[in-house]
């Protein structure tokens, strides 16, 4: 149970009026890109991780990559719920046709 593949989702809204801020907000995106998420929509990233303890590491790391303002959300789901959501209007993103968990045993 421990080995269950997991998505991490992450959820964001930071403020961007100032040039500062969106150098802000830039810097936070791109250290979600650096450690693994991908962008599944405007300010939400999902990463695959396998078992609660990578689950725990990356929210770790999510932590301390924090803007001192806005909000960011994280929600943690099974492969298999991540797999039931439904998209009800739009395409998936090329990085959802590329990888799903039995894809990510291939690495």
């Amino acid at each position: 149970m421990s080995n269950r593949f997991m998505r991490i989702i992450v959820f964001f809204d930071l403020p961007v009026k100032t040039s500062e801020e969106r150098k802000i907000a830039n810097r936070f995106r791109k250290s979600l890109i650096k450690d693994g998420y991908s962008m599944l929509q405007l300010s939400v990233y999902s990463r695959i991780v396998r078992g609660r303890d990578a689950v725990a590491k990356h929210e770790r790391r999510l932590i301390q990559m924090l803007p001192k303002d806005g909000n960011v959300r994280c929600l943690e789901v099974t492969e298999k719920q991540y797999a039931g959501m439904k998209l009800l209007i739009g395409n998936n993103t090329q990085q959802e046709k590329k990888v799903n968990a039995e894809q990510f045993l291939l690495f």
